[in-house]
């Protein structure tokens, strides 16, 4: 199971006809309780589609009762109408569930709305609707697995989690294949515990997650208008763990399906950490570690299995990070093909036959470190990423 591994849950995944194929496209996650809190982390772009404003109003009030989802269109950049029909859904999802269970007797600020699909087209409202009415049909203790595959764009895989607490259980899915920069990496994530937890507690445990995860994954420098990670929380279990045992299955919860987002990148053929150690600060360390990330040219170098050492320094060169450009040591797979500045160890040592590739750059100014996860651009990338542009 996965969103459902916790107590307190049911979800489903049905077609509704979005999607050309056939495939599953809407995806409903119902808390049923008894609690009904909820934290939300949002994409930062200032162009945000009308889900994301939608769910950002609807988190302030710290109860969230469902999350309906759709992929097959992101209802982005479709103006006032976009954001009815983001409110028409709501509405509709609350009604149709407290048909169907009276005691949950939702409103529409209850019902949290996330899409994802192509840019700049309304959603087919007259086959979204009944989708949703199917996927409350569907909704069972077993339906995670449905609801993931259900919120799949050019993902070629669903990716899943759960992470178990004493007696209390984190569970999440998300989708993306593409768009993954900060921040937050583009994807919609729901993430559901059956912790006890009030909204303060949930928003300092995601946030806390999201930096060191969502917020570290970098595939291609391109920045979504739909991105949304919400977690919710039953308190069926009855346990209230302390802030930080809240907060670190939270973030190994979030950091299991940044890495899934990542292996299943549009296109690529290698997962690439870049370690960056000896910073002055973390905000330095990150910088670093982004600035190598989105360089193509280094991107384009591993693809080729070329361990190409200088457009990484060139790439740690055009941030604002304190360092002695003579300073700097890099190592690619182990081998320290560059020391101060220079080159050092044969680069033929390197090995990037395989699909994992971790970087390590030591700016020898401090103490602090972080790690930012990209991949490689391959040929393949073009072909994929016209897919979905969001």
């Amino acid at each position: 199971m996965t969103v459902t591994a916790p107590r307190g849950f049911r979800a489903s995944g049905v077609a509704a006809g979005l999607k050309s194929g056939g495939a599953s496209d809407v995806a409903l996650v119902v808390n049923d309780g008894p609690d009904a809190t909820v934290a939300g982390v949002f994409t930062a772009n200032r162009v945000k589609a009308a889900p994301v404003l939608w769910t950002q109003q609807v988190v302030r009030g710290g109860v969230v009762r469902a999350v309906v989802l759709n992929s097959g269109g992101a209802n982005a950049c479709t103006g006032p109408a976009g954001f009815q029909d983001t409110h028409a859904t709501a509405e509709h999802t609350a009604a149709a569930l407290t048909s169907a269970s009276p005691r949950l007797r939702l409103g529409a600020g209850d019902v949290a709305v996330c899409s994802t699909g192509l840019i700049g087209e309304r959603l087919p409202m007259p086959k979204l609707l009944p989708g949703v009415r199917a996927a409350i049909r569907g909704l069972s203790r077993e339906g995670g697995a449905d609801a993931a595959e259900a919120i799949m764009t050019t993902d070629t895989r669903p990716k899943t989690t759960v992470t178990r607490g004493t007696g209390w259980t984190v569970g999440g899915m998300a989708k993306g294949a593409g768009m993954l920069a900060p921040a937050m990496a583009t994807m919609l994530c729901v993430l559901t515990t059956d912790a006890v937890a009030g909204p303060a507690a949930l928003d300092a445990a995601l946030r806390a997650a999201c930096r060191v995860t969502f917020d570290r994954i970098d595939s291609d420098g391109c920045m979504s208008t739909n991105d949304t990670v919400l977690l919710l929380a039953s308190g069926a279990s009855g346990i209230e763990p302390t802030g930080a045992e809240l907060t670190d299955a939270v973030t190994a919860a979030c950091h299991d399906l940044a890495q899934q987002l990542l292996a299943d990148a549009e296109g690529a053929t290698k997962q690439i950490a870049i370690e960056v150690v000896g910073a002055a600060d973390e905000d330095d360390a990150v910088e670093v570690g982004r600035a190598v990330a989105r360089n193509n040219l280094v991107k384009t170098a591993l693809f080729g299995n070329d361990p190409n050492w200088g457009r990484i320094l060139a790439a740690v060169g055009t941030t604002t990070a304190a360092f002695d450009p003579d300073g700097i040591d890099v190592a690619v797979n182990g081998v320290w093909v560059c020391r101060g500045g220079a080159a050092a160890e044969d680069r033929a040592k390197v090995d990037l036959t395989g699909r994992d590739v971790t970087i390590r750059i030591d700016l020898h100014t401090g103490s602090d470190r972080a790690t930012v996860w990209t991949n490689d651009l391959s040929h393949a990338y073009v072909h994929e990423n016209s897919a979905y542009s969001s």
